[in-house]
């Protein structure tokens, strides 16, 4: 008998000092039964409609949706994200708090706020911010690192949590790409890519390695037109170092792959493909991270496929990133669940992986 009580009490003080602990973002890969009964319980209070609203990110910013639609979207709780383009830190902070208030109000889930701050890119998304220098002048270790710091100060100020960087593509002469590129040495893209990863995630924001399977080195822009990876993935290479670094999410391109007993695509974007997203990296790579779609609503690769969300979404996507119609989307996903319970249990699992999420970054209480 006093043994048992003497197990009680241990356990119970286990579980005390377990809860009282805060959850941090690289808690995620890690295997925590009070962390795992959590999402479990944040996942049973949603309904499948309030559930399925997680897997959509909507846009914002002077290039995105107008902020009324964006702030009615939240309102009738049908995104679980926003990606903030071209703006202000100013308009793009008051869009976020207003955006906090509906959901806290309405009693929703917390939003992701994200936002393509590639050193790149940086300034321009982020209007007012000191100069940072481009991707490709990044050379060492070093500066990787403190750019890094530079821009997640910045983002952490506003309110991001995910940052769509870095870009893993090796080469900075594709016209998408650029000198958005850490360049041509793979293993070079490799060791400044992990460290910009590891600062970023250090800090409390998720980092995103992209675009899979790799854009470098591929003629054309996927803005534009269909783009062509012929033959072999010369940039698959990259990407398992930064999964085994600790990645939390990866960004699928919308790249047609032809030419490839394996990895053929069949004429689909890599991003709508359930062999590249799912038998590819799921499986091959056994990523269990994060996956999100490039822009679906912009890049002429993936707008002249018919229902491309729900594509991308059935071929292990887990953020559909800037649908066209969002309600569409989700009444497209909820319709196919109800039709194949395979599926259903796949978006299940997609959700419970952006709750966890939101619960490592602190978005969402302890209850």
């Amino acid at each position: 008998m006093k043994k048992s009580i003497v197990t009680i009490l241990f356990l119970t003080t286990i579980f005390s000092s377990i809860k009282g602990q805060s959850n941090k973002l690289q808690d995620f890969y890690n295997y925590n039964p009070i962390l795992e009964h959590r999402v479990d319980e944040v996942f049973q209070s949603l309904n499948d409609t309030a559930r399925v609203a997680q897997m959509i990110v909507t846009s914002a910013g002077e290039l995105g949706k107008p902020n009324s639609v964006v702030l009615n979207l939240a309102k009738k709780n049908k995104i679980g994200g926003v990606v903030f383009l071209k703006g202000t830190k100013e308009n793009h902070k008051k869009l976020i708090d207003s955006l906090n208030a509906i959901n806290t109000t309405k009693k929703h889930l917390p939003l992701l706020y994200s936002i393509d701050a590639e050193p790149s890119l940086f300034n321009g998304r982020l209007k007012g911010t000191a100069p940072v220098i481009n991707t490709i002048d990044i050379k060492t270790i070093g500066q990787s690192d403190s750019i890094a710091r530079i821009i997640n100060n910045e983002l952490l100020e506003i309110g991001f949590r995910q940052n769509f960087a870095p870009v893993a593509d090796v080469s900075p002469q594709n016209e998408a790409i650029k000198n958005r590129s850490f360049g041509n040495d793979k293993q070079k893209v490799i060791e400044l890519s992990k460290q910009f990863i590891n600062t970023t995630q250090k800090q409390g924001i998720i980092a995103t390695a992209k675009h899979f399977p790799g854009h470098g080195l591929v003629k054309g822009d996927t803005h534009k037109k269909s783009v062509y990876i012929d033959g072999k993935l010369q940039e698959l290479e990259i990407y398992p170092p930064l999964i085994e670094s600790g990645v939390l999410s990866i960004m699928m391109a919308h790249i047609t792959i032809t030419n490839n007993s394996k990895y053929n695509t069949n004429g689909l974007p890599a991003s709508c493909s359930r062999n590249i997203v799912t038998n590819l990296l799921k499986n091959e790579l056994g990523f269990k991270g994060l996956i999100i779609t490039d822009a679906l609503n912009i890049m002429k690769a993936v707008t002249i496929i018919n229902d491309a969300p729900l594509l991308a979404s059935k071929a292990g996507n887990d953020m559909l990133l800037m649908p066209i119609n969002e309600t569409k989307t989700i009444n497209s996903i909820l319709n196919e669940m109800k039709k194949d319970t395979a599926y259903k249990q796949q978006v299940y699992q997609s959700v419970k992986k952006i709750i966890r999420l939101k619960l490592c970054l602190g978005l969402i209480g302890e209850n």
